[in-house]
């Protein structure tokens, strides 16, 4: 019998002592600032206005959990982004997805403190917690929350929408709807992946303009349009493909169903309804990430979960779609196409 380890006990339980040094470090700006140019301790401290107590144990601290560079030792070292810190959390870079890192400093960190009584009690933990909204009206209310979301949703789809305009087949396809569309990143990235497809990124209508900006700012105004709209009231745009990217992992089983039931009836025979998410392996063993996101909509609305691919293609069937297919996407998670 080989002998019994606890590191990897102490290493999740502890886990917590990591993942606010990232986030910090991120709220700070330090990757951004990096990018810049490479900085000894001290000049880290004077510029992010720390105190000298952390230094250097938290830039020492990114550079063991292999966040940071660090050239030489003692005072007159220079530390310096990794690779993937440079590409992925430099604010000013065009792959930034340390959005969603700021959402979780700001919001997710303290709610999941949480957690034990949203096990107990299965009820939301965020900012509903007190006023009794729902989650979605409360974030919408204060527009630099709403930004803050939105851009946080950006950063953690990228990935995945990018791979998904590259690996789904368009060709027999010319238009598409993106509901929950957000700031009309899938739109846009599928657009430009695929010049014969026009577009429609489908939200709220406090969203529209928003996502109106951002697609202007990619040139794509001739082929991508946000239209403001609420997805459970208005019927959907009537498209070859429509996607839901992490739309239906908010909603609770009966909410799953009626979106699956209108997008069957927008689609034409013959199209195609995707789902984006981090689906949840069939067997329930090895997608961690895909089941701790199904406890963080416990967290953020109470009766949203995330599903497994099979669960999904039971619903679609259920709605009359007939044929089924999963595409692997970034990390943890996939596309699930259903076709009418």
């Amino acid at each position: 019998m080989s002998e019994l380890n606890v590191s990897r006990i102490m290493e999740v339980g502890l886990g917590f002592f990591a993942s606010k040094a990232l986030l910090s470090a991120v709220e700070l700006g330090l990757f951004s600032e990096l990018a810049k140019t490479p900085m000894t301790g001290a000049e880290i401290a004077s510029t992010l206005d720390l105190s000298p107590r952390a230094i250097p144990d938290f830039p020492d601290a990114l550079v063991a959990l292999k966040f940071l560079q660090r050239t030489g030792d003692g005072s007159d070292a220079l530390y310096s982004n990794t690779p993937e810190s440079a590409m992925f959390l430099d604010r000013n870079g065009p792959d930034y997805i340390g959005g969603m890192l700021e959402m979780a400093n700001a919001r997710l960190y303290r709610f999941w403190g949480d957690l034990t009584e949203a096990l107990r009690t299965g009820l939301p933990q965020n900012e509903t917690k007190h006023s009794g909204e729902p989650m979605f009206a409360t974030l919408y209310e204060v527009p630099e929350r709403l930004e803050q979301f939105l851009t946080a949703m950006a950063g953690i789809s990228a990935g995945n929408f990018k791979a998904f305009a590259q690996k789904f087949d368009f060709a027999k396809y010319k238009t598409l709807c993106d509901v929950g569309g957000a700031t009309g990143q899938l739109s846009c990235m599928v657009a430009e992946a695929n010049p014969h497809m026009r577009c429609v990124s489908f939200d709220l209508p406090k969203v529209a303009p928003i996502a109106t900006r951002k697609i202007e700012q990619m040139a794509l105004a001739d082929r991508v349009e946000a239209v403001g709209g609420d997805f459970f009231v208005d019927p959907l745009p009537k498209v070859d493909v429509i996607t839901m990217g992490m739309i239906l992992h908010d909603w609770n089983l009966e909410k799953k169903k009626s979106l699956i039931r209108k997008a069957y009836e927008a689609l034409p025979q013959g199209g195609a309804l995707v789902v984006i998410e981090a689906l949840i392996d069939d067997a329930r063993r090895e997608n961690a990430f895909g089941l701790l996101m199904s406890l963080n909509m416990l967290i953020e609305v109470g009766d949203g979960f995330d599903y497994t691919g099979s669960d999904f293609f039971g619903w679609c069937r259920e709605a009359g779609f007939r044929d089924f297919e999963t595409i692997p996407l970034a990390g943890p998670s996939s596309a699930a196409v259903a076709y009418k």
